[in-house]
């Protein structure tokens, strides 16, 4: 089973920034807001010449009424050739495609704005009503924390996997895996911390499967992989493989380790399951399997 490997330091991988690649956009002072992850999805704000504050504070252009947001947490505002955006001085920090702002930097088209616990993604342009639409389809089939596919997708995914065995007797595998001890990272580190370790592990694992292949979040730290014509010795194997690459990769916040590792549950289509249901009831069973005899590891 292919399974694509990424920069490593010695025997551990090396996290890099999950921003995109950015095609230049001109900046006429025109441009939106688009809330892609936590309270309001979908939401839009225009941002023109005048500066935009984002904030807990209702007198905030874009107010977030979240405990991990300052009043006044951050600006943007453009200068005449181009947006910035400024941190306030807040509690958290203010982060643009996953780097800190430490004073004030640059809000490309395409750029994701991290305020809290909130992710706003950034558009800018003379497309910009048909870029925004194109955002609100994808938010219909991708996770705005993880870049991810999101439970629908996977749920309408796995029915069409299940309709294609049944049809040509071709058999499938799904991955059920779940980050072991979860909680006790959010109360050690913070949510945001959880926040960081489920993009930054999403991060990871993007472009490292088949093209075929679908993962998805499906849960608050659970995820799935349905792997298309692969039997379960080959779903053995890449479950191994994922679990051996988190357990040594490097998960940090804001300047500390964070020790994360999976417990995955296999199972390989078979003929007498009625629907996606019970292969994924099988999958899941074995994920619990593994996290009662010890955590981080494979069970099938």
């Amino acid at each position: 089973m292919q399974f694509k490997d990424r920069r490593t330091s010695g025997s551990q991988t090396v996290l890099t920034d999950v921003g995109e690649a950015r095609a230049p956009r001109s900046a006429s002072g025109n441009g939106i807001l688009i809330i892609i992850y936590g309270d309001d999805l979908g939401r839009r704000v225009r941002v023109g010449t005048e500066p935009l504050i984002i904030g807990r504070s209702p007198q905030c252009e874009i107010q977030i009424d979240q405990e991990s947001v300052s009043r006044n947490h951050c600006r943007v505002r453009f200068d005449g050739s181009e947006f910035l955006v400024r941190d306030l001085g807040s509690t958290n920090g203010t982060y643009v495609n996953d780097n800190l702002v430490d004073e004030e930097g640059r809000l490309r088209h395409g750029d994701q704005l991290k305020v809290g616990r909130t992710i706003l993604k950034f558009i800018v342009g003379d497309d910009i009503e048909a870029d925004y639409h194109e955002e609100i389809y994808r938010l219909m089939t991708t996770d705005g924390l993880t870049q991810l596919h999101n439970k629908r997708h996977f749920d309408e995914m796995l029915d069409r996997e299940v309709a294609r065995a049944k049809r040509y007797k071709r058999s499938f595998s799904l991955l059920v895996f779940d980050i072991d001890h979860f909680k006790t990272i959010n109360d050690r580190f913070g949510h945001l911390a959880g926040d960081a370790v489920l993009r930054q592990l999403g991060a990871v694992l993007s472009g490292r499967l088949r093209v075929n292949d679908v993962l998805a979040r499906i849960g608050g730290e659970e995820f799935a992989l349905i792997t298309p014509e692969v039997g379960v010795d080959g779903a053995k194997e890449l479950a191994g493989k994922i679990r051996r690459l988190i357990a040594d990769t490097r998960f940090e916040f804001e300047g500390m380790r964070v020790e994360v590792t999976l417990s995955v549950g296999v199972a390989e289509w078979q003929p007498h399951y009625g629907d996606g249901a019970e292969i994924f009831q099988a999958a899941d069973a074995k994920m619990y399997e593994a996290k009662r005899s010890g955590r981080n590891q494979v069970c099938f």
